[in-house]
């Protein structure tokens, strides 16, 4: 069993972005502002595409509006103005049971993996198949078994069935992250935000997630947007880059096109320059 995960869409283009492909995005992101009480601008303007079969990174200092551009993305915080459309549907008109359906499309994978510590690495990543059933015995957490075989699918394709049977809280911080990766892959969805993966991994494990959401995106033609903090991890394994600084687009390229005071000046502080 694979992956039902690939797409016909395609690379796409924002206002930082390489030129476009004439056909429709995967993730488009149009002009997204978000505005706190007191005045603080988090996003100005934001717009950026994410194509299929694309790892696109995201680089900034604490504070540029990063992680708040990816919880907008997926409506768990709600923008001020702009669109979010994913395959053409524009996340932030939908509310209740349209935003549910269409958010399957976008899974979320966050700093720390969160998984249910007492169940199995097996048992967690069929979680994520949870959003396509609405039976009373989903509502307590059992789903049926094509889930769970699908989940074993999931797990033996990226290298992890040998952690099937172990419970959550004796994994390491590598094979928690990569299963919480797993777990999104069993919602089946078009794109995947990664916001900030790695940062509580030693460089091995990082590398080694990197690695696998680079192969998911060209591999599975997924969308993925990775929040980092290491800007020779995005160097190494990006396909496109996007620097953010107070909550605007500074650059948006290929790495290879990226010097480093281009990046050292994303985070520059305003008082040095």
């Amino acid at each position: 069993m694979t992956i039902d995960a690939a797409r016909s869409v395609r690379r796409g283009s924002g206002v930082a972005d390489l030129p476009p492909e004439p056909s429709s995005p995967l993730l488009e992101i149009d002009g997204l502002t978000k505005d706190y009480p007191g005045g603080r601008r988090a996003l100005d303007d934001v717009s950026l595409h994410v194509a299929p079969g694309e790892l696109l990174v995201i680089l900034g200092h604490n504070g540029s509006g990063k992680s708040t551009l990816l919880r907008c993305a997926v409506r768990l915080t709600d923008p001020t103005s702009g669109a979010v459309r994913v395959a053409g549907q524009d996340l932030a008109r939908l509310n209740g049971s349209q935003l549910r359906e269409a958010r399957r499309s976008v899974a979320m994978i966050f700093q720390t993996a969160n998984l249910v510590r007492r169940r199995s690495a097996l048992a967690n990543v069929a979680t994520g198949a949870l959003g396509r059933h609405h039976d009373l015995a989903s509502g307590f957490g059992w789903l049926p078994r094509e889930e769970l075989v699908f989940a074993g699918a999931l797990l033996e394709r990226l290298g992890l069935l040998h952690l099937a049977h172990k419970r959550a809280d004796t994994l390491s911080g590598g094979e928690a992250q990569r299963i919480a990766i797993a777990r999104g892959l069993a919602q089946r969805p078009r794109v995947l935000l990664a916001d900030e993966p790695v940062a509580s991994l030693d460089p091995e494990a990082a590398e080694d997630v990197l690695v696998l959401l680079r192969k998911l995106a060209t591999d599975d033609q997924l969308g993925v947007i990775c929040v980092l903090h290491q800007p020779e991890l995005a160097l190494r394994h990006a396909h496109r880059l996007i620097g953010l600084k107070h909550g605007r687009i500074m650059f948006g390229t290929e790495p290879a096109r990226v010097d480093g005071e281009v990046i050292a000046a994303l985070y520059r502080s305003d008082d040095d320059c």
